[in-house]
């Protein structure tokens, strides 16, 4: 649904609230100010791939060095100041002791460009009119773009503050926390903190990431099994994707089984199969629709649907068809762990843990299963641990199998409460958009805020819009990029501006 659409339905009249007469002005202004300047800026940092490199940091890989450059440039063009710290950019305005942070990041996801209109790296803004295609449009860099205009904006008008405001961009959150807790070991943060890096209206709780891996062995082929036998299973892109491809092959296929297949995947909504027969080897891709791992419901998982179509028959044992038989058996199409032993278990206001493959790679060496879990509080990791661990070994017990390389981890979920900005940034949420007494909510992601003293999401994402982050399709509206920018100009204003 699209913003326009979403604010009309709601039909509710204009609010009365605390927000400052000046926020307001100055949150026009900015808009009828830097629309063409956002736009084109936040196209020359999509230009940039800052994704993270195995051997390569960020003063060493080629695109961050690139993508430090325009900021820089950008920063002294908007006349905010600018630090780099290796793996941590800081852009500020104004020079208090007493801050206001804004965290967000200038990494990315990988990004599959045979599934894109153009290239990822390219902003995209004709093909779908409204939209900024290109990945990192939404996560991160289009709100990295509206937190500079907006400090441009209050640059501008002279405005006094109290508090300077300084944004942090961090350059491996996709990738590895550990630099920026480092850096945290001797610097400062502000009291205060907005991570633009979720949804409105404001996120004040977030599901603990946590994965689960392990590799299925390959196994000594049935030369006395006649037949057909899947030989190749997998899919996925990176490990908090929903894959939206998986593969399948089976030797041995005849016409008869291609027609029950393509008979069961018909049935099968959201999702899209190619049938390729040579000879007697069959070749299975599966299309669905990538979304955040952290919003399971938004996508189409590609590889438990796969796995749910191999499920017609019982194949012989081989590497492939364990790793299918494990999907199916354990995952099959539910997205909240229901099949996996006893791990399922809801909080009421986080909701339920999900689980999801995301990579199923296949190498000769074994089957390597990434599955991405969101768990909310609830349970503790140790029992979460021995709850997952018991369901792989009662799975292995009747395959005959011992799994490989298995590895668990448990992030730690994050509850927010008290925070002092809470109520500001809620009344900020409620004078632009018309909704009227928005709660803060709780997401599956993962952000920075769990670092930070106070820190609470504030966007750049509407509640009720799918999230395109991650997903191969990435972009803003522009209509919500220039949303963006009035509220977080407001926001600025209200909790850094004199007399906050």
């Amino acid at each position: 649904m699209q913003l326009a659409a979403l604010l009309a339905g709601l039909a509710l009249p204009s609010l009365a609230n605390a927000l400052t007469p000046i926020a307001d002005t100055y949150a026009d202004y900015a808009v009828k100010t830097y629309d063409k300047a956002m736009v084109d800026s936040l196209a020359r940092l999509v230009s940039f791939n800052t994704q993270a490199k195995d051997g390569l940091t960020p003063s060493t890989n080629p695109e961050f060095l690139g993508f430090k450059d325009a900021l820089q440039a950008l920063s002294e063009q908007l006349g905010l100041d600018y630090q780099d710290h290796g793996y941590v950019i800081l852009i500020g305005l104004g020079q208090s002791s007493d801050k206001l942070g804004v965290i967000t990041h200038g990494d990315v996801q990988p990004a599959d460009p045979k599934l894109w209109a153009q290239s990822p790296y390219l902003l995209d803004t004709h093909s779908e009119p409204g939209k900024l295609i290109g990945r990192g449009t939404e996560d991160d860099k289009g709100a990295i773009v509206t937190a500079m205009y907006a400090m441009k904006a209050i640059k501008d008008k002279g405005l006094e503050l109290n508090k300077r405001i300084e944004l942090m961009v961090y350059l491996a959150e996709e990738s590895d926390w550990d630099p920026l807790k480092h850096f945290l070991t001797g610097f400062t943060p502000a009291n205060i903190n907005i991570t633009i890096d979720a949804e409105y209206p404001v996120v004040t709780a977030e599901k603990g990431w946590s994965k689960i891996n392990f590799r299925v062995p390959p196994q000594q082929p049935d030369t006395q099994r006649q037949g057909a036998s899947l030989t190749e299973f997998g899919g996925g892109y990176f490990g908090s994707q929903i894959p939206q491809q998986a593969r399948a092959t089976i030797q041995g296929a005849d016409a008869a089984l291609v027609a029950r297949l393509k008979a069961l995947a018909a049935k099968q909504a959201g999702m899209h199969y190619g049938f390729e027969l040579t000879g007697d080897s069959l070749s299975i891709a599966a299309d669905g629709k990538a979304a955040h791992s952290s919003t399971p419901e938004d996508g189409v998982n590609a590889v438990t649907h796969l796995a749910e179509l191999l499920a017609l028959q019982i194949w012989p044992k081989t590497q492939a068809s364990l790793t299918q038989n494990f999907i199916h058996q354990l995952v099959g199409l539910g997205l909240y762990a229901e099949k996996f032993g006893e791990l399922a278990y809801s909080d009421s206001f986080m909701g339920p843990l999900t689980l999801a493959p995301t990579v199923v790679k296949q190498t000769p060496a074994g089957t390597e299963v990434t599955l991405n879990l969101r768990r909310p509080r609830g349970k503790a990791p140790a029992l979460l641990d021995s709850q997952a661990l018991q369901a792989l070994a009662h799975w292995q017990a009747e395959q005959g199998v011992r799994l490989e390389a298995v590895e668990t981890y448990w992030g730690e979920p994050m509850v927010m409460e008290d925070a002092p900005q809470q109520q500001a940034l809620l009344e900020v949420f409620a004078h632009f958009t018309g909704i009227k007494d928005p709660q803060p909510v709780a997401i599956g992601g993962s952000t920075n805020s769990k670092l930070f003293p106070n820190a609470l999401s504030f966007g750049p994402a509407m509640p009720g819009v799918e999230y395109t982050g991650h997903t191969e399709h990435e972009f803003i509206t522009h209509e919500q990029f220039m949303l963006n920018l009035k509220m977080y100009t407001a926001a600025f204003i209200e909790l850094a501006g004199k007399g906050a």
